[in-house]
């Protein structure tokens, strides 16, 4: 009798490990794939959005609307193929969204903190990426989404950001540059040739310097040029083109996950995810175990 206690003492030993390990790991592989995704509001329906000025030299082609706000200035020539709204009521909204979209991206918890590393050579999962000062690219940065639709990455950058010449933004296995956010807190500079992906919000200027792109390559690339109202957007021989209409996602209701209402700690997230079949057999063999173990001390005892 000693012996089988011992043995179903061995199986709930080992059941709790899995147990354990299973509550332990799955709330974070659920939280980064379900990463609140900014507002863009009517922001979005424009590729480029400028605050102070948008100046441009050479022959840029910006695929889609134009807004300035609250400046008046737009110079060079650049082609733009949509609407060009300056310093009117729907470039003064598209800038109010865009504050939203800015304050959504800044309040975002980080997942992973990189400050101090160049973005270049590395390939990144979903997830709120930041910066405390400054942040480089130089090489290729990979997106990975892992196979899902559109998810979410935020990089959240304490200053400046700056990409070298030639460098990379390269999206694959299912990441969308709809949902790529780049949150600047000071300007940021794309190198000369550089291929960008994803929106670029900052609360200074913009400044992309000679034959840059942002969202070419067909597909699910494209991207924005967003700079709120003290930022300058200065162009010269680049193209820019929003995201494809097919890549789209449905924005969470709010930024950060709360518990439920009688399981507290319990994000309410990692309800839809949470691999409750699992848990349930678990627990259930656990409890099995345990009232056999019980009867079987008590039919003992009682001879």
């Amino acid at each position: 009798m000693r012996l089988a206690v011992q043995k179903n003492s061995r199986r709930i030993l080992v059941l709790s490990a899995v147990l354990a390990a299973t509550l332990g790991a799955w709330p974070t592989a659920a939280l980064a794939a379900n990463v609140p995704q900014p507002r863009l509001l009517t922001a979005g329906n424009y590729t480029v959005i400028g605050g102070s000025a948008i100046t441009n030299t050479g022959s840029t082609v910006i695929t889609g609307n134009l807004a300035l706000f609250p400046g008046t200035s737009v110079t060079g020539g650049a082609t733009v193929t949509g609407t060009s709204d300056v310093n009117n009521a729907a470039a003064s909204q598209a800038q109010t969204d865009l504050v939203t979209t800015y304050n959504d991206a800044a309040g975002a918890t980080c997942t992973n903190n990189l400050t101090g590393k160049d973005l270049g050579g590395m390939t990144l999962t979903p997830g709120v990426y930041c910066f405390d000062s400054s942040a480089q690219l130089t090489g290729t940065l990979t997106l990975d989404g892992q196979g899902n639709t559109n998810p979410t990455f935020i990089f959240k950058i304490g200053s400046s950001l700056t990409t070298a010449s030639g460098s990379r933004v390269v999206l694959q296995n299912g990441a969308g540059a709809c949902a790529v956010f780049w949150q600047v807190t000071s300007s940021a500079t794309l190198g000369t040739t550089t291929s960008f992906q994803g929106n670029l919000i900052t609360l200074a200027s913009i400044t992309m310097n000679t034959a840059a792109t942002i969202g070419v390559g067909g597909g699910v690339n494209g991207g924005r040029a967003l700079a709120r109202t003290a930022g300058a957007v200065s162009l010269d021989t680049n193209t820019i083109t929003p995201p494809p209409a097919s890549c789209t996602f449905t924005a969470a209701a709010t930024s950060t996950a709360s518990p439920v209402p009688g399981n507290t700690g319990v994000p309410s997230e990692l309800l839809g995810g949470f691999p409750w079949l699992l848990l349930i057999g678990l627990g259930s063999g656990l409890a099995v175990m345990a009232l056999g173990i019980n009867s079987r001390r008590r039919r003992r005892s009682s001879v």
